[in-house]
C-alpha cells in the first residue's frame, strides 16, 4: 500500500467515523468506485485505533469523571449521582451492538461485499436524519434519559453494524427523536461509540493474532500514516460536528447520504 492511499483512507475513516455519513459505507463504496483492492486487516485495525485515540483524547475528562463516579457508585451501592447514572446508561446502550456483533457477525460481514446493499443502507441513514429533524423537540436533557431511552439508542447503534447505516447518524437521530437537543444527542452518541470502537478494534486485533496475516516492513509507514490521519481528522470532525449542531440541522448530511447512495446504487445496478 502506498502512502497516498494510506493517507486518503485514514482521512476517510477519521471523517466518516464521526460525521453522520457512515464510515463503513464509505470504506466499502469509495475503494469500489476507485477500483482498489481490499485493505489488509492490519490496516483496518490501525484505522480503528486512530479513531479510538481521537474520541478518547477529546472526551478524556468525561470518561475520567464517569469512571470515578462509577467506582464510587459501586462502593456506595447507588447510582443516584448524575455521572454514575450516565455511565450506567452508556453500559445499557452498548449491550445491543455488542450482542449483534457477536451473534450476527457472518450476516454483517456478507453485507460488506455488496456495494448495492451498502448504497441502499446509505439511503436509510438519510431517512433517519430527516425523520429526526422532523421530530425535533429538544425538551429533555441527559438527566432525563431513562434506561429505556438508552436501550433504544443502543438498538439504533446495533443496526449501524450494517455498512451504510451511520453509527453516529443513527444514534444522534434516535437521541433527537427521544427529545435531546442536537449537541447533547451527539455527545451521548460519541461517548456511546467509545466501547464499540474498542470492541471492534480488539476483535480485529484478535483476528490478526490468531490468523496468518503478518505485517511486512513495507507496511510500517502506511500504518503510521493511516493511524495519524484517522486520529487527527477524527478529532477535528468531533470538534466541528459538536459546534455545527449548535446552530445547524442534519439535512445537509441527509442530502449527501441520499445523493451518494442513489448514485452508487445506480452504478451498482446497471454496471
Amino acid at each position: 500500500m502506498d502512502l497516498l492511499k494510506a493517507l486518503f483512507l485514514g482521512i476517510l475513516q477519521g471523517a466518516t467515523e464521526f460525521l453522520p455519513i457512515s464510515s463503513s459505507g464509505h470504506l466499502v463504496l469509495v475503494p469500489w468506485w476507485l477500483g482498489w483492492d481490499e485493505s489488509p486487516l492490519s490496516f483496518d485495525v490501525v484505522l480503528h485505533l486512530g479513531t479510538l485515540v481521537a474520541v478518547l483524547i477529546y472526551f478524556w475528562r468525561d470518561w475520567l469523571t464517569l469512571l470515578r463516579a462509577g467506582l464510587l457508585a459501586l462502593r456506595n451501592r447507588t447510582f443516584q449521582d448524575p455521572d454514575a447514572r450516565l455511565l450506567l446508561l452508556l453500559i445499557v446502550g452498548t449491550i445491543p451492538a455488542a450482542l449483534a456483533g457477536a451473534l450476527l457477525e457472518g450476516l454483517f460481514e456478507s453485507a460488506f461485499s455488496e456495494p448495492s446493499l451498502v448504497a441502499a443502507f446509505l439511503l436509510v441513514t438519510a431517512l433517519l436524519l430527516v425523520f429526526s429533524e422532523r421530530a425535533y423537540a429538544a425538551d429533555r436533557t441527559l438527566d432525563d434519559l431513562t434506561t429505556r431511552d438508552a436501550l433504544i439508542i443502543g438498538l439504533a447503534q446495533a443496526c449501524a453494524i450494517f455498512p451504510g447505516i451511520s453509527r453516529s447518524g443513527s444514534t444522534i437521530a434516535t437521541g433527537i427523536w427521544r427529545g435531546l437537543p442536537r449537541p447533547v444527542a451527539a455527545r451521548f452518541s460519541f461517548l456511546l461509540a467509545t466501547p464499540i470502537i474498542v470492541g471492534a478494534g480488539a476483535k480485529q486485533l484478535l483476528d490478526i493474532i490468531t490468523g496468518s496475516e503478518t505485517v511486512g516492513q513495507d507496511m510500517v509507514a502506511p500504518l503510521i500514516v493511516g493511524f495519524l490521519a484517522a486520529a487527527v481528522v477524527g478529532f477535528l470532525c468531533i470538534w466541528v460536528l459538536l459546534r455545527l449542531l449548535e446552530r445547524r440541522r442534519l439535512y445537509g448530511f441527509a442530502a449527501y447520504c441520499a445523493a451518494f447512495g442513489i448514485l452508487s446504487l445506480l452504478v451498482a445496478l446497471f454496471s
